[in-house]
């Protein structure tokens, strides 16, 4: 075994490089507030408690001018030794140095903070160098930050533990906001200005995941992007009832925000755009161009961009919970590529859950939150918290078939948090107070609020319906009717590539295959079952997410689950207000992805932080450095394996069909004959020409006025349906020939009209009925 340092692929760089405080040069730890992590406000500036590992709490005040043996450190300053409250002699918490001296390493950390002279020996649970470039500079922290019994697994000198030698801190999660500004010598500032920012750019971690993320949807879409003006993806059903609930937000938000409820569809019926779930989060883009063809264009680029999405929010997400790359690449393709979701690819609200994923991040993120570090204090950021209760909110918009559990899941996550918080710091269970401060009370405290807000405005739309809609609640039969079997966790749907013939006799068995077939993924299975015993997360954090998996997969199973679902599912569905308004718990798939993809992305880090190891140890005896990049290829085989799972068959997606008549001609309020839930979602489509006011409209229900007028317009022309049409306002009537040929609505192509005071021409295959007032 060599003795050189291992580099694991969780180095990347921190955020909390720092300019350095001019008032004290040779300081490391007086961090600036961007770069400091924990808030002035919190309590802890300028105190020297000997159990805290940060770099010191101030946001730019001199900390600890420690003294060796009773004489002043050179240097002494901004913590001119190590980080709160260590001697240069090494027996302070961190045993650092401060300039030209050993620290012995006999504390927490034996970490060195000044980077110029100084040598941790490293005895401590990190055994790492904070070898900060220049101490002038004052972009030294204080080497590893978390320190304690939680991190001895790393003092063996695992890759985890074993840190690059190049100046650079170790929060693999560092790059996750934006790097501060550093202060740089002359030369480095017209390298930066003639092009060199924009190269760091797009190097940068993030700036590859997210185009890295786009570009792997775009393949894993094909060919949604091949003809995206004429064709959409699955079917030409609900994605075109989707185009045109972004149209219609996008139209009337820019000309009459007050009737945003009240769609062009289903009227006279109010409150209509919520009779299913809207996806109000996207109306931006329901704001550029319009007609049918645009709305199609739309589609299909949200189509690519929801799948690209909840790959960037799954990755940031483990990465922030502190799994390797390798480990969040997986992680990623597992959550957004999985079998299951392609049997859902014509439901855009199913699909869209990069949201929770990613808000879930930047909670963490906000917070100082890990599953390999745990609590960090010091790395405390209210933006990032205010940003993820308002991606949080963003996702409450979509629609509430998603929405509501997740909704729920938040609700528990900060009860438990603000439980478990109190308890500790109650009975002061920490070494020192930990304050929650002032900066994170206050962006929680109001991200909560618009995120309630938000989800108050969906929910009372959709109030109004069930009050003034009986038919819109789902019962328990219906429920029922749309649990799965526990097997159906273990079936492939048909459009999937790997299985999908393969299990074709066991989805026949389904009572209904589309919401039934829910494999997640046999490789994730694997994956997730190897994660219970070999990973980077604690075992107390793998029981966890075990009993994730178990617990949402019985919840996913409906009334299925044990004694009928009454300590699962329908007690929810009993108990919690709007889970009455989901019509399958199959969808609760989601979280049962997210749980075995986290598992999975710790035994995938373990793996590769392994087999890293192993080779810095082989090329260091055998000189074959030039073979790294292979074995890193080797550890990217699980992602393989779960990105083929993920592939749908080859195919053509379904030509929109075109609109027959010019709708923004046509005088409103108007029905289209054939009408029924299917065929009118091609209407809808097709009215966003104009977005008339007109009866047809299909949602998840059909209310029950709409079914008695459907049932009376077969009837149409006569005395009794012409009346009933003026008692309604409409004023036009437009029979689709092709269509309405076959069909009970035939009568309508020909039949006599004299006596009804109505007039009828024809435009090619469309027939026109006047109806006056």
């Amino acid at each position: 075994m060599s003795n050189v340092p291992t580099v694991s692929e969780d180095d990347s760089p921190d955020s909390a490089h720092t300019v350095p405080n001019t008032k004290h040069p040779g300081g490391a730890a007086g961090e600036s507030a961007a770069g400091s992590g924990a808030d002035a406000d919190d309590g802890n500036a300028g105190k020297p408690e000997a159990d805290e590992a940060g770099a010191g709490d101030a946001e730019g005040d001199a900390v600890n001018a420690d003294e060796a043996d009773g004489a002043k450190a050179n240097g002494a300053g901004t913590d001119g030794a190590g980080a709160n409250g260590s001697k240069a002699d090494g027996t302070g918490t961190d045993g650092a140095g401060a300039k030209g001296f050993k620290g012995d390493g006999t504390g927490a950390d034996g970490t060195q903070a000044d980077g110029a002279v100084a040598k941790g020996d490293g005895a401590g649970a990190d055994g790492a160098k904070a070898d900060a470039n220049d101490a002038e500079n004052g972009s030294a922290t204080a080497g590893a930050a978390k320190t304690g019994p939680d991190e001895k697994e790393k003092a063996e000198g695992s890759p985890e533990a074993g840190d690059k030698d190049d100046g650079e801190p170790k929060d693999p999660f560092g790059a996750f906001g934006p790097e501060p500004e550093l202060v740089q010598g002359r030369a480095r500032r017209i390298t930066t200005r003639s092009g060199s920012a924009l190269v760091r750019f797009f190097a940068h971690e993030w700036t590859l995941a997210a185009i890295g993320s786009v570009l792997l949807a775009i393949v894993m879409t094909w060919p949604a992007v091949r003809h995206p003006a004429t064709t959409i993806p699955q079917d030409i059903w609900d994605p075109t009832l989707q185009a045109w609930q972004m149209a219609w937000a996008g139209h009337i938000l820019t000309t009459d925000p007050l009737q945003l409820w009240h769609a062009n569809a289903f009227y006279p019926d109010q409150y209509s755009y919520a009779f299913s779930d809207t996806l109000l989060g996207y109306a931006p883009a329901g704001m550029i161009g319009s007609g049918p063809e645009a709305a199609v264009v739309r589609y299909n680029i949200i189509f690519i961009f929801i799948f690209a999405f909840a790959f960037f929010g799954a990755y940031a997400l483990v990465r922030q919970l502190g799994a390797g790359r390798t480990g969040a690449v997986v992680a990623g393709a597992a959550f957004a590529y999985a079998p299951w979701r392609l049997g859902q690819a014509g439901h855009l609200h199913v699909l869209s859950i990069g949201g929770i994923a990613l808000a879930l991040a930047m909670l963490a993120r906000g917070h100082g939150f890990s599953l390999r570090r745990g609590y960090e204090p010091e790395k405390r950021r209210w933006g990032w918290v205010l940003g993820g209760w308002l991606v949080a909110a963003w996702q409450i918009s979509l629609g509430f078939g998603i929405g509501i559990p997740f909704a729920y899941a938040l609700l528990f996550i900060v009860l438990v948090t603000a439980i478990t918080w109190g308890y500790r710091y109650a009975l002061r269970r920490w070494p020192s107070p930990r304050p929650f401060g002032w900066k994170l009370f206050l962006a929680n405290l109001g991200g909560g609020l618009v995120f309630a807000g938000v989800s108050a405005m969906m929910a009372y739309p959709y109030l109004q319906v069930l009050k003034q809609h009986k038919e819109a609640k789902r019962s328990a039969e219906i429920i029922s009717l749309f649990s799965p079997p526990l097997k159906g966790f273990f079936i492939s749907p048909p459009e999937s590539w790997l299985w999908g013939d393969a299990y074709a006799n066991a989805r026949s068995t389904l009572g209904w295959a589309p919401e039934m077939a829910l494999l997640p993924g046999f490789f994730l299975y694997g994956l997730a079952f190897a994660g219970l015993f070999v990973s980077v997360w604690k075992l107390q954090h793998r029981i966890l997410l075990g009993s994730g998996v178990l617990l949402t997969t019985i919840l996913a199973m409906g009334s299925n689950g044990p004694a009928q679902g009454d300590f699962g599912y329908m007690a929810l569905y009993r108990i919690l207000p709007g889970f009455e308004g989901i019509r399958t718990s199959g969808r609760l798939m989601v979280w049962v992805t997210l749980f075995l993809a986290l598992l999975a992305a710790g035994a995938v880090s373990a793996f590769s932080d392994r087999a890293v190891e192993l080779f810095s140890d082989r090329t260091q005896s055998d000189n074959l450095d030039n073979r790294a990049g292979v074995w890193r290829v080797v550890t990217l085989i699980p992602l393989v394996l779960v990105l083929a799972e993920g592939l749908h068959k080859p195919g053509p997606n379904p030509e929109v069909p075109p609109a027959p008549v010019a709708m923004s001609t046509l005088q409103a309020p108007l029905i289209v004959l054939p009408t029924s839930e299917l065929f009118d979602m091609n209407v809808m489509l097709w009215s966003t020409d104009g977005l008339p006011k007109m009866v047809n409209g299909g949602s998840g229900f059909t209310p029950d006025d709409q079914e008695v007028l459907r049932l009376n317009m077969q009837q149409f022309p006569d005395e009794a349906t012409v009346t009933q049409l003026r008692e309604m306002k409409i004023h036009t009537v437009v029979v689709l020939r092709e269509h309405a040929q076959g069909t009970p609505y035939a009568k309508a192509i020909d039949a006599p009209i004299d006596g009804l005071g109505i007039t009828r021409t024809e435009q090619g295959n469309v027939i026109l009925y006047k109806i006056d007032g």
